[in-house]
């Protein structure tokens, strides 16, 4: 029996990699918090504390690919990777749930 195939994921260099990473990491965080999907405030509290070290290390990320000279975000590839990283599920979590009928 073979593995499951994986979509692979685009070409990226190491700190676009590094920008999709870390920004799914601060989506993953900002959904525990989001309140119209309830929880529990320690969880939600837990989620604000380690949203701040993710956020941290987006901005490190992206300072790294300004440096670089990577003066442009890719959205296409970028997009693509975030699909493959199951981004969308990731970021339902931020939105809002759809509205009951009246």
């Amino acid at each position: 029996m073979q593995p499951p195939e994986f979509t692979p994921l685009p070409a990226l260099t190491r700190a676009e990699g590094e920008f999709i990473d870390r920004y799914l990491q601060v989506l993953d965080q900002v959904g525990r918090i989001n309140p119209a999907h309830g929880g529990d405030t320690y969880g939600a509290l837990r989620a604000a504390q380690a949203l701040v070290s993710y956020a941290a290390a987006l901005r490190n990320a992206l300072t790294l690919m300004h440096e670089r000279g990577e003066d442009r975000i890719h959205e296409v590839t970028l997009t693509r990777a975030l699909r493959v990283l199951d981004g969308e599920r990731r970021s339902r979590r931020v939105t809002l749930p759809p509205a009951p009928p009246s």
